[in-house]
């Protein structure tokens, strides 16, 4: 596999918690969506690790087509 999984074409909202670390899935794969449940390990995916700065919603990358953050960017408009 060299090109991630598209989990949905729109940003996932979660509730962040300030100074907390979390495990963004990268590869797509994941019945965890947003976040890492391991589903990666046969792949060359590895989670993105990110501590959240304060606690809010926060919208994160559905389509895995981002610049490499969590963070949506809107790149699914393009899909």
């Amino acid at each position: 596999m060299t090109t991630s999984v598209i989990a949905q074409k729109s940003p996932f909202a979660v509730d962040l918690e300030a100074g907390k670390d979390y495990y963004y899935c990268s590869c797509g794969l994941s019945q965890n969506q947003p976040f890492c449940d391991g589903a990666h390990k046969p792949t060359s995916f590895t989670p993105v690790k990110f501590t959240a700065e304060e606690t809010k919603t926060a919208y994160l990358c559905g389509c895995k087509s981002n610049d490499g953050t969590p963070f949506c960017n809107g790149a699914h408009k393009e899909l």
